[in-house]
């Protein structure tokens, strides 16, 4: 069972200010969570497809590099 409402703008705005203070703190509070929520996450999954990539030969001589200082710290 699916309910559907069509309601503009100004009936939200108009039910909204029907609501009482804290309630209205309450959904401000929602509705940034979930902006922040979705640009996030959609920003995230950009980053991360686009971000540089290394090469095998890269990783390699990364690892090595890496071993070597490892061995060579004075412990």
């Amino acid at each position: 069972m699916e309910l559907r409402i069509e309601i503009d703008y100004n009936q939200i705005l108009k039910l909204i200010h029907q609501l009482p203070k804290k309630e209205i703190e309450k959904l401000s509070f929602t509705l940034q969570s979930e902006i922040s929520s979705k640009n996030i996450s959609g920003n995230l999954q950009e980053i991360i497809l686009n971000a540089p990539t290394w090469s095998d030969t890269d990783l390699n001589d990364f690892n090595m590099a890496r071993l070597h200082l490892n061995k060579s710290r004075i412990r």
